[in-house]
């Protein structure tokens, strides 16, 4: 666990003085605070990011397993899930089911990449309705992608609401 936390801290320095950024982001407000608009698609790492977004919303199991690593560590509501078999086999269920009902909005999301890691930072807009409840929400995620082989994998996921 003590190697986890001393790589996640250096991922996230690293990712603080990183300047090769992929951005899809929709401004708002002032033309002139307006980032450049660049397509997270053209990334190898944010197009595993989309595919693995595109997988769960389809209710792709086996899919969307295939973008994780096999040790993947995901943060959710307070609670940890600690290998892509864990998820894929108990939340990630939920998750489909969930996001089957609802409309999401990409307001911003950002890839860096370096090297053999790469962070993907977004935020999100749900809405509809969830078991006789309106969804009015945003929320934010975080990965962290890991090169090995030559394929990306999502080894992090932090996702709040």
């Amino acid at each position: 666990m003590k190697k986890i936390s001393i790589m996640l801290t250096t991922v996230s320095l690293m990712f603080l003085t990183m300047s090769n950024v992929v951005t899809a982001h929709k401004s708002e407000g002032n033309s002139a605070n307006k980032r450049d608009e660049l397509p997270v698609l053209t990334s190898s790492a944010g197009k595993v990011v989309m595919q693995f977004h595109q997988a769960i919303q389809a209710n792709d199991k086996s899919k969307a397993r295939g973008f994780l690593a096999d040790n993947v560590i995901i943060y959710e509501g307070g609670r940890v899930e600690r290998s892509a078999d864990d998820y894929a086999n108990h939340h990630m269920l939920a998750d489909m089911k969930y996001l089957a009902q609802l409309e999401v909005k990409i307001l911003e999301h950002e890839v860096r990449e370096v090297g053999q890691t790469a962070f993907s930072m977004s935020r999100t807009k749900l809405t509809g309705e969830f078991k006789g409840k309106e969804v009015n929400s945003e929320g934010m995620e975080s990965m962290v992608l890991l090169k090995k082989d030559g394929k990306w994998k999502i080894a992090h996921i932090h996702w709040s609401h």
